[in-house]
């Protein structure tokens, strides 16, 4: 007979590795308790087994609020038991007090990804175009696939609709930089970036495409490169 716990014990120095990272792979449930707290005690047995239902799809961690202040601060806690779910590093539901078994098992279950969600994460990870216009046709606004079959397009001379595919999700680091290969047609590892970047450097003031096009280079050579910084500088000297 397996004795384990169905769920983690959490520390302050564990709570980012095991909760924050562990939750971009599956949801996390967070119980917050202490051992004098006597609903926390009517609570466990009852959120362990809704966890253990899921069959290993959501993860069960505990943190003892009394020895681990910063996690309790963290969720700035003021009366236990509280539990919160997190999903992708964010906390994304929540309650406090002990509910009944029906009330719980309802906030596990609410974790798990839907079929159609899951169906959609499967034809992101295919990766063809055909899986990735699925994707769309079922989640028109996901992210992954947007950029994905953004770039496919691209790569297949179809710019005008990877633009028009962006435009239906907000501004992020990835979407400018697809958008970016979409309006110029070039890798950054393909060209010498500097060049292009001096050549536009005296237009770029009176000339809107030619800002546009020094812009997207910039995107193309990412903020991990030093050069960014450097004709960010130019830019904002000639513009201003």
């Amino acid at each position: 007979m397996n004795d384990a716990p169905s769920y983690l014990d959490v520390t302050d120095e564990t709570f980012e590795n095991e909760v924050l990272n562990r939750s971009k792979q599956m949801p996390v449930v967070v119980d917050l308790w202490a051992p004098w707290c006597g609903p926390c005690r009517d609570l466990g047995p009852l959120i362990e087994a809704a966890v253990a239902a899921t069959e290993g799809r959501v993860v069960l961690t505990k943190v003892n609020v009394d020895e681990n202040p910063a996690v309790s601060q963290a969720f700035s806690v003021q009366s236990i038991p509280a539990v919160y779910a997190l999903s992708d590093g964010q906390v994304v539901d929540h309650f406090i007090g002990a509910l009944p078994k029906d009330k719980v098992e309802a906030f596990v279950q609410g974790l798990l990804p839907s079929e159609a969600e899951t169906e959609v994460q499967r034809l992101v990870k295919a990766g063809d175009e055909e899986s990735l216009r699925r994707a769309l046709e079922l989640e028109p606004d996901n992210h992954d696939a947007i950029v994905d079959l953004g770039e496919l397009l691209i790569a297949d001379d179809k710019a005008d609709e990877a633009l028009e595919l962006l435009r239906r999700i907000p501004e992020t680091a990835e979407t400018r930089r697809v958008a970016a290969l979409a309006r110029t047609g070039v890798l950054a590892e393909d060209v010498d970036v500097a060049s292009k970047l001096d050549a536009l450097l005296d237009q770029v003031k009176d000339d809107e495409a030619a800002r546009q096009s020094y812009v997207d280079l910039l995107e193309l050579l990412g903020a991990d490169d030093p050069r960014t910084a450097v004709y960010r500088k130019k830019l904002t000297s000639r513009l201003f």
